[in-house]
């Protein structure tokens, strides 16, 4: 099993920046493939990044990259999201999740945290 708890979510105006954080427990955890999603109101919950076990590969969905960066701490067990030029497309309820496998699909993932709110504002 695989606790996960995000924080870190806020309002925020266009251009600015936010990072979460995801505290992962759980005996593997750190052994985990970690994973980024977010849904805004009426849509299915969507893919944004992806990091590896030893954070060496990530990957982004293009609408993010080059503006967010994963990265993880093994040793804290903590995930983060650094976002930064956000834009009002950006507001969504942000998701952790874990995984044994590498994959961008979130019906592949095994444990997910509860969510933290993002709002940016035009």
């Amino acid at each position: 099993q695989v606790q996960l708890v995000e924080s870190g979510g806020g309002l925020v105006q266009a251009g600015g920046s936010l990072r979460l954080s995801c505290a992962a427990s759980g005996r593997t955890s750190s052994s985990y493939v970690m994973g980024w999603f977010r849904q805004a109101p009426g849509k299915e919950r969507e893919f944004v990044a992806v990091i590896g076990w030893n954070g060496g590969s990530t990957y982004y969905v293009a609408s993010v990259k080059g503006r967010f960066t994963i990265s993880r701490d093994n040793a804290q067990s903590m995930l983060y999201l650094q976002m930064n030029s956000l834009k009002p497309e950006d507001t969504a309820v942000y998701y952790c999740a874990a995984n044994p496998q590498w994959t961008i699909r979130a019906d592949e993932y095994d444990y997910w945290g509860q969510g933290t709110q993002v709002t940016v504002s035009s």
